[in-house]
């Protein structure tokens, strides 16, 4: 199925944060309460044609800070080259610099044609795919635990911005929604494909806020993401005015299959 165009209707809820009542947070609901999933080796394209084995890691991963990079270097350190296909020792060895934002900056490195150092073949013994997240599952742990912050994070887009109200006081306003094609950039809408327009990936049997409730906690804190969590349920029972066009776009399809299936064949 084709992607659903950008621009569609959104519903939003904004709350305070229990834990702290400077914090508030605004959340995208159609997105929160879509059926998106990611399909990595089960049907994702892939953001480059041609590459679909490299998911969307085929750009490597920017660090967002000191912290990011300290926990991935821990990370890395499990590691061995019975577990990471292309097995590099030194920090400078797995990353490279780049340039974001008009300014140098440092990520995982790629190689030439074949995305992030840290993506293994298919057919790797240890299993393809990203070498930090299977470890982790080794490990016995999350995987936002050893992967890079936009790694982890993605396909859900957190902003923070200092707010001033009218009445002078000021908030942190955290704003939680869908990471599609514009998040990327200019270079977004060149993008082979993306999976959160696609229908194909909105197949999930949770919802996102079910689905990445490990995520979200980490972003928002635990009374935030409890509250966000009440919202939601409250919100899903009631029905969405704005549901996310691509989940609408699968579950007719499924209806639609369903329909022919039941319907007597000619013979």
């Amino acid at each position: 199925m084709k992607e659903v165009a950008l621009g569609f209707p959104r519903e939003w809820i904004e709350f305070a944060d229990p834990a702290d009542s400077n914090h508030v947070i605004r959340a995208d609901m159609t997105w929160l309460l879509s059926r998106w999933s990611c399909i990595y080796g089960v049907g994702c394209k892939g953001i480059l044609k041609g590459r679909a084995v490299e998911g969307c890691c085929s750009h490597g991963a920017f660090f967002t800070d000191k912290e990011d990079i300290a926990r991935v270097k821990a990370a890395v350190k499990k590691l061995t080259p019975t577990t990471w296909q292309h097995f590099r020792k030194g920090y400078k060895n797995w990353t490279e610099v780049d340039e974001l934002d008009d300014q140098p900056a440092r990520r995982t490195a790629t190689r030439p044609g074949a995305g992030c150092v840290f993506q293994n073949d298919p057919g790797f013994a240890a299993g393809g795919g990203c070498a930090l997240h299977g470890q982790a599952l080794r490990d016995g742990v999350h995987p936002l635990e050893y992967k890079p912050d936009v790694c982890w994070q993605l396909p859900i887009r957190r902003g923070q911005d200092w707010v001033t109200r009218p009445d002078e006081t000021k908030i942190l306003l955290s704003t939680i929604g869908e990471f599609d094609r514009r998040a990327w950039g200019s270079g977004g809408h060149e993008l082979n494909w993306w999976c959160t327009s696609s229908p194909d990936a909105h197949v999930g049997t949770d919802v996102v806020y079910v689905s990445y409730g490990p995520e979200l906690t980490a972003l928002l804190g635990e009374k935030a993401y409890a509250e966000l969590s009440r919202l939601c349920r409250e919100r899903l029972g009631k029905g969405l005015v704005a549901p996310h066009p691509a989940t609408v776009a699968q579950n007719q399809s499924v209806a639609g299959n369903e329909k022919a299936k039941r319907m007597p064949r000619r013979v």
